[in-house]
């Protein structure tokens, strides 16, 4: 293998000091140095030093391809670092395997976890300076530990008020700034009595959740999504899900999606969505559920008709279609889904219930018929209040 020209550097806030051999070697060597302009500080690049450009681009880096170049990161450049985002904009011939190699520095999740004594095996760690605070929705339990780098000082106030606003207020909190270098600090509080002042970035926060966080299994609570009553009401969602029977790393798509209950729930799995609904009224209530449960990044809200939209749509591993079912979109489904698509479609009005015992008659799948009842007043004493019957067919393209 020939002598990478791209020298990938973790960077640690003791700045050259830090650095072993092979970094200051390649550093030494370096005819253009880019990064960060605090990176570049700490390694006194001067004139070799190149700041990326804002918006993140490429560009510096392939417009040097060729010459001796030095990219820093802070340091493990392949976790939530500049090197993961470097090479998932590059690929060959614009960037081959010989042509760069790492050079790893301890992470800050690697020093926080060292300084507080945490089992990294056991710790979450994610990278939310560029990310939504209700990331954390999900991942949060009694007990969890989880390590989140956050944009600024100022961050570590809003994550402080968004945990005490979301259920997790006893939740106890480090702060811990400028790891691994002569200003290094860490403070301890809690989401609630959060009081620190002058947060110094770089910094990261140490979660340890008190309180209950979100039940991990399907069937939410219906007054935790935002809906105006069109909403999969949560002992159907759980069967519904049930017999969608989500993975990691699958996509649905949720047809006639109301509130994008269906979906959320779907990506709280593991998986992405795609939200089809027809009325533009229903989206703000679809993304405001997305961005509660810091799913935005995987369920996307499309405002049409379900079957205008099937050509339009990821490539599907399951279908729900939660309401307006006719013939028409489901013969264009079943020509449009590949092989070994799960479909499950719902029914409350006789004429769709119809159309589903033809489609089981004639493309088989399991049919079931969902009764619930639920306790209520009956003048002085109590009796039971049934909901519409669901009729629900599932089927395996």
């Amino acid at each position: 293998m020939s002598e990478p020209w791209l020298h990938i550097i973790g960077l640690g806030e003791d700045g050259l000091a830090g650095l072993p051999g092979a970094s200051r070697a390649a550093l030494d060597r370096a005819e253009i140095i880019i990064g960060g302009p605090r990176h570049l500080d700490l390694v006194q690049a001067g004139a070799r030093g190149q700041p990326w450009p804002v918006p993140f681009s490429t560009a510096p880096v392939l417009a040097a391809k060729g010459r001796r170049v030095v990219v820093l990161a802070s340091g493990d450049p392949f976790w939530h670092g500049a090197g993961g985002s470097l090479l998932s904009h590059l690929a060959p011939p614009d960037l081959a395997p010989g042509d760069w190699i790492s050079h790893p520095a301890a992470s800050s999740f690697q020093l926080a976890a060292n300084r507080l004594g945490w089992r990294m095996e056991d710790t979450l760690c994610l990278g939310l300076h560029a990310a939504p605070l209700a990331r954390l929705r999900p991942l949060l339990h009694p007990g969890s530990r989880v390590l989140v780098t956050l944009r600024d000082g100022a961050a570590a106030a809003e994550l402080a008020l968004w945990l005490s606003t979301h259920g997790h207020a006893a939740a106890e909190l480090h702060v811990l700034e400028r790891l691994g270098g002569p200003a290094e600090r860490i403070r301890a509080t809690t989401a609630a009595g959060f009081d620190l002042d002058a947060v110094q970035a770089p910094v990261l926060a140490a979660i340890t959740a008190r309180d209950p966080g979100l039940p991990r299994v399907a069937g939410l609570p219906d007054d935790l999504f935002a809906s105006d009553g069109q909403i999969t009401k949560r002992p159907i969602r759980a069967l519904t899900l049930s017999s969608l029977a989500p993975r990691p790393g699958e996509h649905l798509w949720d047809l006639g999606a109301g509130s994008g209950s269906i979906s959320v729930e779907w990506c709280l799995a593991g998986g992405t969505a795609s939200a089809v609904e027809r009325r533009a009224d229903r989206l703000p209530n679809i993304r405001a559920n997305a961005d509660s449960f810091g799913l935005s990044h995987r369920l996307t809200a499309v405002e049409s008709a379900s079957q205008a939209a099937l050509p339009h749509l990821p490539r599907p591993d399951a279908v729900f279609i939660g309401g307006g079912a006719d013939a028409g979109l489901l013969a264009a489904l079943w020509d449009a889904v590949p092989e070994g698509t799960r479909l499950v479609v719902n029914a409350v009005t006789l004429e769709t219930e119809a159309l589903l015992y033809d489609h089981h008659v004639r493309l088989g799948g399991a049919l079931m018929r969902i009764d619930i009842a639920q306790a209520g007043p009956l003048g002085g004493m109590r009796g039971w209040s049934a909901a519409r019957p669901v009729v629900q067919w599932s089927v395996m393209r």
